[in-house]
């Protein structure tokens, strides 16, 4: 069965979301304002400080009173406002054009005012302010909300969903600002703060633990994040993760969540994203990143042995794009990539970064493994666009391969041009407890090779598996909703 996605929820907190329970009662009670607060000293620049973090005495818990008085002048609370689509009823696509007529004046029938808010951090005393690009999406306005109780309007730098950051300016001179730390050198265990505005409750200061590195999440191909289980809610989004010295270390962006609510996992942007990322918006407004041209997938033990490796280490090539670098390198699908540059590619999410971090135009060396046999291929990098990532009526002729579990009909030329495919077969049925059904084959499924070998009609794919070693699963290359993977099917 496929498996399913992991529940994330961007810590942005929406006006219009009616919190229940607990949390409701909490909204209700009064707050009284906090007294206004002078701002520490103002550091020269938000530079780069790579002095490890103060050790923490065994069997002691960290003191973070100083940490939090010299930084939280430099976190903001940001609100945004924006235009949601009129609708009726709460219809998300409103009426028909000759309809709205009849009930035009209604308030419903109107653009409403939404708003939303959550947190950043001033990265330069002339006011560059860093926060998440989910944040700030498609805002009418946005203000800054800084420590002192001013709140003042902010224009747009530059916003780059691909790592979820963005980059505001707001007109102040003097600004108490953060120092940028080295996310490089972050160590699982190691404690970290948060500061921030959970359900609106400005200037909260949260710790934990760095859980994990490196997680790889759904849509966030360019991004290693660091998980934690530091308290983090809706309204945190943005909002900056310190590490002991007082040096940020990422950006909060994210929860899995089954409520919605904090439940112990979080994660944040590495901070060494977030340089790179601003850098260029200062500079250009956008962010260009490489492009190799080529889907890929984790190894596990399964598509290892069906490919005779011992180890389940690099990046499998489901696809590989006509035309792009990768193409003209001649990389193939079934190529495994073990290295890129003077990086090593041990999983699938180390790939992209490595080539997104890439200047356009450099020529690289690296290297696959295909066939048992290692190769280098030098690859010239070029620009990511919009449309590129490295990261899918039937002919009557049906068969059943029925070691596996399955039943397939052959596709025919235009089903196949529709399909950019050259050959594949369409996977008709799937037998419940089958092979296939454990590997992850489903109706609709189209099998491109097995162990390397085109399949083009349903005899080809029985002739195939029939001939393959009963020891091995078989390294099945399929197109699941318009994308190429590996899967490994024991026979």
């Amino acid at each position: 069965m496929r498996q399913k996605k992991l529940a994330l929820v961007a810590g942005l907190l929406m006006s219009s979301v009616v919190v229940l329970g607990s949390l409701s009662a909490m909204a209700e009670v009064p707050v009284p304002p906090a007294p206004p607060a002078s701002a520490p000293p103002a550091p020269t620049a938000a530079t780069p400080v790579t002095a490890p973090a103060p050790a923490v005495a065994a069997g002691s818990l960290p003191e973070l009173t100083t940490l939090i008085k010299q930084n939280s002048a430099a976190v903001v609370n940001i609100s945004v406002e924006g235009k949601s689509s009129k609708g009726l009823g709460g219809l998300p696509g409103g009426l028909p054009p000759e309809l709205e007529r009849f009930f035009r004046g209604l308030p419903d029938m109107e653009e409403h005012e939404t708003q939303a808010s959550g947190s950043g951090f001033i990265v330069s005393p002339d006011g560059y302010v860093i926060t998440n690009a989910h944040v700030v999406e498609d805002a009418k306005s946005i203000k800054v909300g800084l420590n002192d109780r001013r709140e003042l309007p902010a224009e747009v730098v530059g916003v780059d969903k691909l790592s979820d950051i963005a980059l505001l300016k707001i007109k102040a001179d003097n600004l108490p600002v953060v120092q940028l730390g080295d996310s490089d050198r972050l160590e699982v265990g190691q404690w970290v703060v948060a500061i921030g505005a959970p359900f609106g409750l400005d200037h909260s200061a949260t710790q934990g633990i760095v859980s994990a590195l490196s997680r790889s999440l759904p849509d966030g191909t360019y991004v290693p994040f660091i998980q934690t289980d530091v308290a983090v809610n809706p309204g945190n989004s943005g909002g900056p993760l310190f590490d002991l010295g007082g040096r940020v270390v990422g950006v909060n962006s994210q929860i899995y969540s089954r409520s919605g609510g904090y439940m112990g996992i979080s994660f944040a942007i590495p901070v060494n994203v977030v340089k790179n990322v601003i850098d260029q918006l200062k500079t250009s407004g956008q962010v260009s990143r490489g492009w190799l041209g080529v889907e890929i997938q984790d190894m596990d033990q399964a598509l290892a042995s069906s490919f005779n490796l011992g180890q389940p280490d690099g990046a499998l090539v489901a696809s590989v794009q006509p035309g792009s670098p990768a193409d003209k390198a001649g990389v193939q699908a079934g190529d495994i990539i073990t290295g890129f540059g003077s990086g090593a590619v041990k999983s699938a999410s180390d790939l992209p970064l490595l080539v997104g971090n890439t200047p356009v135009g450099t020529q690289v060396p690296i290297k696959v493994l295909r066939a048992g046999s290692e190769k280098s291929l030098d690859v010239t990098i070029a620009k990511l666009e919009d449309k590129d990532g490295d990261s899918p009526k039937l002919a009557a002729a049906q068969g059943e391969s029925g070691m596996l579990g399955l039943a397939v009909s052959t596709l025919s030329a235009s089903n196949l041009k529709d399909r950019k495919l050259d050959n594949g077969v369409l996977i008709q049925e799937v037998l419940t407890g089958s092979a296939a059904e454990k590997a992850g084959l489903a109706a609709g499924d189209v099998i491109v090779s097995v162990n390397n070998q085109a399949i083009r009609t349903p005899e080809e794919l029985k002739s195939v598996v029939q001939a393959a070693p009963a020891d091995k699963p078989l390294a099945m290359l399929v197109m699941q909703e318009e994308h190429m993977r590996f899967l490994a099917v024991t026979k």
